[in-house]
């Protein structure tokens, strides 16, 4: 395989997985387009690359932009605006796990909590009160294993989980 075949396998793979993540295949694709090249890109290199509207472009460039994954770079004697990925997949993961925690898993623990306060009395009320209660503590002890993982150390992290999988 060719790298240029690689290349495109890649990007299209990762704007698959993208929207396993939460996030839309444009976005991914775009993510994975700047993590593989050699050099900064412009919005109409990306365009072009990926076969995309400008604003498709625009949009998604800026949301990458908010998740801190996509920063712009200056190019000497270009007018431009050039995007470059942040390559390293930790800070890429770590960042993506934060943006995922703060937009959705929070949210969800403050309506679980609001839940849990259910009044009324009988049978349903508290059948209700118990399937809430168990998945609010499994949401506040994921939320509690993801912020641990957020602030570890990376080379630590590695090694627990190295050893976890080699058990």
């Amino acid at each position: 395989m060719q790298l240029e075949e690689a290349k495109n396998k890649f990007i299209q793979s990762w704007g698959t997985l993208g929207t396993h993540w939460g996030i839309n295949r444009t976005m991914a694709q775009i993510l994975a387009l700047l993590l593989v090249s050699d050099k900064p890109l412009s919005a109409n290199d990306i365009m072009a690359q990926l076969n995309i509207s400008m604003g498709n472009t625009n949009m998604n460039i800026r949301a990458l932009m908010d998740w801190s994954l996509v920063y712009k770079e200056l190019v000497p004697g270009e007018r431009k605006d050039f995007y470059i990925a942040e390559k390293d997949v930790w800070k890429v993961t770590s960042r993506i796990v934060e943006h995922r925690k703060r937009k959705e898993l929070e949210p969800m623990i403050r309506i679980l909590e609001d839940l849990q306060n259910v009044e009324g009395e009988g049978e349903s009320v508290e059948e209700f009160k118990e399937v809430v209660n168990q998945i609010h503590l499994f949401a506040v002890k994921s939320d509690a294993t993801l912020e641990k993982i957020l602030i570890a150390d990376r080379n630590n992290f590695f090694n627990i989980l190295m050893k976890l999988v080699l058990k």
